[in-house]
């Protein structure tokens, strides 16, 4: 295998695209390895979680992160989120005309990349993955079936593709 073959890196964005624009956009973040460090009770079958007591330290840092992506970004909300063993599924609003004043919303890399630089900096380590996969919800039936999806995954874990 050559160096140019290994160097080669399919582009996790969409060409040409302004990941700034209003939308609704699913976004999924592993930790590094796909360490499972965010659970107390790794692997175990857990009823749908109510509250954060399933969660490590970690996973608490991260929640607190993500539930503060909105008071740092007002024209980004969370709409949907869940913290499984290993990774994070999200689903981030842009809206840069309801935050009441006139201003470019911030890219999704940019929110991304804030909400990891705030969990690696409490932590006093870096857990995550380089990338994050994002998938932009283009209509209402797609934003049902990530919903769901979000929703269920806990229930789902020992099925789910990230599941080791």
């Amino acid at each position: 295998m050559s160096y140019m073959a290994l160097s080669e890196r399919k582009p996790n964005r969409l060409k040409g695209y302004d990941y700034s624009q209003n939308g609704a956009y699913f976004i999924t973040i592993c930790v590094q390895d796909r360490h499972e460090m965010l659970w107390n009770a790794v692997g175990a079958r857990i009823a749908r979680p109510r509250n954060t007591e399933y969660l490590s330290e970690y996973g608490v840092i991260i929640n607190d992160a993500i539930n503060n992506i909105s008071k740092v970004y007002p024209s980004v909300s969370v709409d949907k989120f869940v913290i499984m063993p290993n990774h994070i599924h999200m689903i981030l609003l842009l809206d840069s005309h309801g935050s009441g004043r006139a201003m470019r919303a911030p890219t999704i890399s940019t929110v991304i990349n804030q909400m990891k630089g705030c969990v690696t900096k409490q932590i006093g380590f870096s857990l995550w993955q380089k990338l994050f996969h994002d998938h932009i919800i283009r209509n209402e039936e797609e934003y049902r079936k990530i919903w769901e999806y979000i929703d269920t995954n806990p229930l789902k874990w020992e099925d789910d593709c990230y599941f080791e």
